[in-house]
């Protein structure tokens, strides 16, 4: 990499091309306009050019009009994980209490409460990491976010009041984690990562609980991948959840949504 005092455009853009970068045009003008010194640019090249995400090298990712702070070590929120927020709002337009589980950055709470008006948000991370992450994120609406696994993590009080459930879960299969992108494999998490056998195994235990915790028509929704929604929208309707997808091919992007019903009216 060129030293600080001959760092230019071109330097970036030829030392990220070098590494297998892409994008390296792009990458190359993102670094030079976050960065405020030469030597901080070039700290943020040579920790790219070793294959660290962008979003980690950045401290920061665009994630449904907003721009979430990325700690390193912490899962960079998806791009296609921005239709699930759709997805939610589209269920649920009137949430007042929203839990992101699983939460990473805290990217998903963030996005749904600046589309929501006054919404009390909560977020829960089993990685100590993410949380910190999450507290930054979520503090300018007043969220929080809190460390434990999954349930385990959120305040009682919250029972039966959720309006919004999101859970991102892990659903790469065990066996399959290995061929995962070394930017993702290398620098993110396994516990983010890896879903068990079929990949299935953190989304049971989070629909197993979510009738305990939705309000009634509250909705619970998570992203899973393509071989696995069939299976995955079965798990929702033996939760008791009534349990439909939702698919946007140019993202490809596959979310399960599954709603609490509404308890029938009691005769007088």
């Amino acid at each position: 990499m060129a030293t600080p005092t001959s760092l230019s455009p071109s330097a970036v853009v030829s030392a990220l091309r070098a590494a297998g970068c892409v994008f390296a045009e792009d990458e190359a003008e993102l670094i030079l306009a976050t960065a405020r010194t030469p030597q901080e640019a070039a700290g943020m090249v040579d920790r790219r050019t070793a294959g660290l995400p962008l979003e980690q090298v950045l401290g920061w990712a665009e994630f449904h009009g907003l721009r979430v702070t990325v700690e390193p070590g912490v899962f960079v929120p998806r791009r296609r994980t921005e239709f699930l927020v759709d997805q939610a709002l589209a269920a649920a337009p009137d949430a007042t209490v929203v839990v992101d589980l699983c939460c990473g950055s805290g990217a998903l709470g963030a996005a749904l409460a600046a589309a929501l008006d006054d919404a009390e948000v909560h977020a829960a991370d089993i990685d100590p990491a993410a949380v910190r992450c999450a507290r930054r994120n979520l503090a300018a609406c007043y969220g929080r976010a809190h460390e434990g696994d999954l349930y385990d993590a959120l305040p009682a009080g919250l029972r039966g009041r959720v309006g919004i459930l999101t859970a991102n879960v892990p659903y790469v299969p065990t066996a399959e984690v290995a061929l995962l992108p070394a930017e993702a494999r290398d620098h993110e998490p396994l516990v983010a990562l890896d879903g068990g056998p079929d990949g299935l195994d953190v989304l049971r235990r989070v629909a197993a609980g979510a009738p305990a915790w939705l309000a009634p028509g509250g909705c619970l929704l998570t992203e899973t991948g393509e071989r696995q929604a069939p299976a995955a929208v079965q798990i929702f309707r033996d939760a008791g959840l009534t349990a439909r997808l939702a698919v946007d091919d140019d993202l490809y992007a596959h979310v399960v949504i599954g709603v609490l019903p509404q308890p029938l009216p009691t005769g007088r």
